[in-house]
């Protein structure tokens, strides 16, 4: 599963974020009871013993060797993926840098210690010990050590990094070296995913980034502890790793049969449009396509008919999260939340779907789609309860209605949804004058929408078309990558597309997308700029959840709550990936559940 701590701040390029979470596990420890274990779980079950040889989605016939090259839009001009400003080059996270522990692709709730060969968490869940492998080693031969893993998470905390690791580790509180081997975590409160937290806090080296600032501009290659090196870097055009042949866990079990290229290159173009006809000219090996009319259209002749070029669905079973064009409320065009209803209700999906996309994809109706959080029906039970406070305050829909986007499938289609828009704006205090929809001081509704992609115009241009037909003079424009990126995290804009991903257990990443203290953070994912003390608490009982039927029932009665608060127009999804690669590689037999292509492309090998 995708680590949601490297994911936080990577929105522009990665579309999922899974889970990590807890387990307890037998064992007594010499500061407090603990329970330790070679890997941790939810429910205490783990699919792998102690003694496994690899992951199952591995295969014992992958070879070592050949060059991988891959591709990535904009540019990079920093190298640390840690840090506010600026943007890093992909790879960097998971390719240099490693964590305590890893997630298992084929469990939802499972990790497997690494750098830590033991975890032990205490019996009242009120901190956890890290035995630190003794054979674990920096890319400069130094050994990794518990000095190493507290400077780690000291830096993690502090106003070095990326101000979301402030609020996302905030529980944990502090850090003991207890002796050569050993450092314990300790933590403020109970949080049944703080241990799994924990040990995904990027381990560096002490040393070295004592020697270096942690946000230095420059563009030296970093010491990790990964199975890769920065081998040669073109500054904002192209980054190439080797593997490092001296690396510490190329047996490991939670690493055999992974990482096998000798390097790994990726290339930057300037948008996806150049970048599909570079892939077909062999520029690059692999693709991800997340654009239908690219997938039905543009990869297609003789090289995809003699199988020279590959193209295929391949399964998963991640939470798919929410994508949707994102109202700003911090702008004051967006503060009603009439005015957002009546705005969503002017975008004709089913129109995109069937003249754009396809008919690819499936309308969002969550902000948990494709997964068993969703809300569904009407609320009952355990999230009832947890709405029933607060009803006096919420729209009255959130009990009475199921969440269901609007749609164009009526006889009048789309007509009928803009006549309902307009008459809800004019109860707002809109008008249309002269065509023009304006409030009753004569200011112009109007606001631009920021894109980061070309292939998003030819959307917004029927989203724009429609909204013109209610008088609002919206407007759109792609920017580059790292500009968008800067104007996101100073949150400087009206509208934009933005995915909030989710994961199979979301935990105490909600703090960033949802949480009142976040929507004044520079770098946070409230992009909305949510302040709702009823929010702050639902998303407080998903943190503080101690069974799965009260997470459950916080993340539907939470779906509800953001659902009609009419915050974004709902997008779409496609509960598959769709790859095309170069008929080079050879792969495992089985397919991880919960996964992105990257990692899975990790598993294969040059033939």
């Amino acid at each position: 599963m995708i680590n949601k701590m490297q994911s936080a701040f990577q929105f522009s390029r990665s579309f999922l974020i899974l889970v990590l979470t807890l387990a307890l596990f037998s064992m007594a420890a010499g500061v407090s009871e603990c329970q330790a274990a070679h890997g941790i779980s939810i429910d205490g079950k783990l699919k792998y013993n102690p003694d496994f040889k690899q992951f199952d989605y591995t295969s014992e016939q992958a070879k070592k060797g050949g060059a991988l090259v891959l591709h990535d839009l904009g540019s990079f001009d920093k190298m640390n993926p840690f840090t506010l400003k600026g943007s890093p080059p992909s790879g960097l996270d998971n390719l240099v840098f490693e964590t305590l522990a890893v997630s298992s692709l084929d469990e939802p709730f499972a990790a497997y210690g690494l750098i830590a060969k033991d975890i032990e968490l205490a019996d009242d869940r009120l901190s956890v010990i890290y035995t630190i492998d003794e054979n674990a080693r920096f890319s400069d031969g130094s050994p990794i050590t518990p000095e190493d893993v507290q400077f780690s998470l000291n830096t993690m905390k502090s106003d070095a990094a990326h101000p979301f690791y402030q609020a996302y580790l905030q529980d944990i509180t502090g850090s003991d070296i207890l002796d050569k081997n050993r450092i314990r975590f300790n933590f403020a409160r109970v949080n049944r995913e703080l241990h799994m937290i924990a040990s995904q806090v990027p381990i560096f080296s002490r040393k070295y980034y004592t020697e270096h600032p942690f946000d230095d501009p420059s563009m030296d290659p970093p010491v990790g502890s990964g199975p890769y090196v920065v081998d040669s870097v073109n500054p904002g055009k192209s980054i190439t790793y080797k593997r490092n042949p001296d690396y510490w866990a190329i047996d490991h079990p939670t690493r055999k049969g992974m990482f096998n290229f000798d390097t790994i290159t990726y290339k930057y173009f300037r948008d996806q449009i150049v970048s599909v006809e570079a892939f077909k000219a062999n520029v690059f090996d692999f693709m991800y396509i997340n654009i239908a009319k690219q997938w039905a259209r543009d990869l297609v002749g003789p090289k995809f008919e003699s199988k020279q070029i590959m193209k295929e669905y391949m399964p998963h079973r991640n939470n798919q999260g929410m994508q949707g064009f994102v109202f700003n409320q911090r702008n004051p065009l967006f503060q009603d939340r009439k005015v957002r209803k009546a705005l969503g209700m002017a975008f004709d999906f089913e129109w995109a779907n069937n003249k754009l996309f396809f008919n690819e994809y499936t309308r969002s109706a969550s902000y948990f789609s494709n997964s068993h959080l969703a809300a569904t029906g009407l609320p009952e039970g355990l999230e009832l309860e947890y709405l029933q406070p607060f009803k006096d305050q919420l729209p009255p829909e959130i009990f009475t209605q199921p969440l269901t986007p609007f749609s164009s499938n009526t006889p009048n289609g789309i007509r009928d949804n803009l006549r309902a828009a307009k008459n809800i704006l004019i109860e707002a205090g809109w008008i249309v004058e002269d065509g023009r929809l304006v409030d009753k001081e004569g200011k112009t509704f109007e606001f631009e929408i920021l894109l980061v992609s070309p292939s998003f115009e030819r959307v917004m241009a029927g989203y724009v078309n429609n909204l013109s037909k209610l008088g609002v003079n919206a407007s759109y424009r792609t920017i580059d990558p790292a500009l968008y990126i800067d104007r996101l995290n100073r949150f400087d804009f009206a509208m934009t597309v933005h995915v909030f991903g989710q994961s199979q257990s979301p935990g105490n990443e909600q703090r960033d997308f949802w949480y009142s203290e976040s929507a004044d953070r520079q770098g946070a994912r409230n992009l909305i700029g949510i302040k709702d003390p009823i929010v702050d608490q639902l998303v407080d009982k998903i943190i503080y959840a101690t069974t799965q039927e009260e997470l459950q029932a916080a993340c539907k009665a939470l779906d509800r709550v953001l659902w009609y608060g009419y915050y974004v127009v709902p997008n779409w999804y496609v509960a598959r990936h769709r790859i095309s690669y170069w008929n080079k590689f050879n792969r495992p037999e089985t397919l991880p559940l919960y996964y992105n292509p990257i990692q899975a492309l990790m598993t294969w090998w040059v033939k």
